[in-house]
């Protein structure tokens, strides 16, 4: 009776789990028809020719030669990077000696790195407005500059990003151990903590270059083109090549999320091969 009663728990199990595999992947088929059919239905739109309904590949070759929409996408590049580079410098040291040297400082790094989620975007650029005045007289009036509004709203997406990490290492021994061998205080920051923190700080990085990709409003009010202000404008003369320009800033963020994705896995087998 007892073999019988496991013969049939192990039936009951297995059903179970077949189940649970089918609708696993019932449950990732919707999930990519709903993220694909918008795709495919950018790419039909920017292929396709208004007029003629004919298929062509102009909106994707003007991508490389109207110097308008190749200016927003550099622009666009740059600013993600100076954007990334300055979160990473401003908030991950930050972070860190505040978690070991004024751990009584967090609730309030924490609410000013949270603070720009309660103001709305046309806030932020009227309160800015007499700041940039100053930014412009000692840089220029360029679009790069855009970087210093860009690094204040990723603060609380990077931040959250990168407190996941902090909070799963146990910082605060590794720097006693590092400083009684004699490493200085940036010693410990970069080569001890930074290397523990890498898959909450490529998080951040691919948060900073969504959002840059994407932020239309600050970059509109501010009269800069950027990529998502570029297209905008030529969606109004030029749909198709308008289209072929947001789908490949979409793919361009999808390709940078599997490559830090791979990064950080590369990493990970690296460490556990040591």
């Amino acid at each position: 009776m007892a073999a019988q009663a496991d013969v049939e728990v192990a039936v009951v199990t297995g059903g179970g789990a077949a189940a649970w595999r089918v609708l696993r992947w019932l449950l990732l088929l919707v999930f990519g028809a709903f993220f694909a059919i918008p795709l495919l239905a950018l790419l039909n739109f920017s292929t396709k020719n208004p007029a003629t309904k004919e298929r062509t590949g102009a909106a994707w070759q003007a991508l490389t030669e109207d110097p308008t929409m190749t200016d927003a996408i550099t622009t666009s590049l740059l600013l993600a990077a100076l954007t990334v580079v300055g979160m990473i410098v401003l908030l991950v040291p930050t972070m860190i000696w505040v978690r070991l040297r004024v751990p009584g400082a967090t609730r309030l790094v924490e609410f000013l790195c949270l603070l720009p989620l309660t103001i709305p975007a046309l806030v932020i650029v009227v309160g800015l407005k007499n700041v940039y005045a100053w930014v412009n007289y000692l840089v220029g009036d360029s679009a790069l500059t855009l970087a210093f509004v860009y690094v204040v709203l990723v603060l609380p997406y990077a931040y959250r990003a990168i407190d996941s990490s902090l909070s799963s290492l146990d910082a605060t021994t590794l720097a006693e151990a590092a400083r009684s061998l004699g490493a200085s205080w940036f010693t410990v920051i970069t080569r001890v903590i930074l290397p523990n923190l890498w898959s909450g700080v490529l998080g951040a990085a691919f948060i900073a270059v969504a959002l840059v990709l994407g932020e239309y409003t600050i970059s509109s009010l501010t009269h800069y083109n950027t990529l998502p202000v570029v297209i905008v404008q030529i969606g109004k003369v030029n749909a198709p090549e308008s289209m072929a320009a947001a789908l490949a800033s979409l793919l361009f963020a999808a390709i940078l999320l599997m490559a830090l994705s791979l990064l950080d896995r590369r990493r990970h087998l690296s460490h556990g091969g040591r």
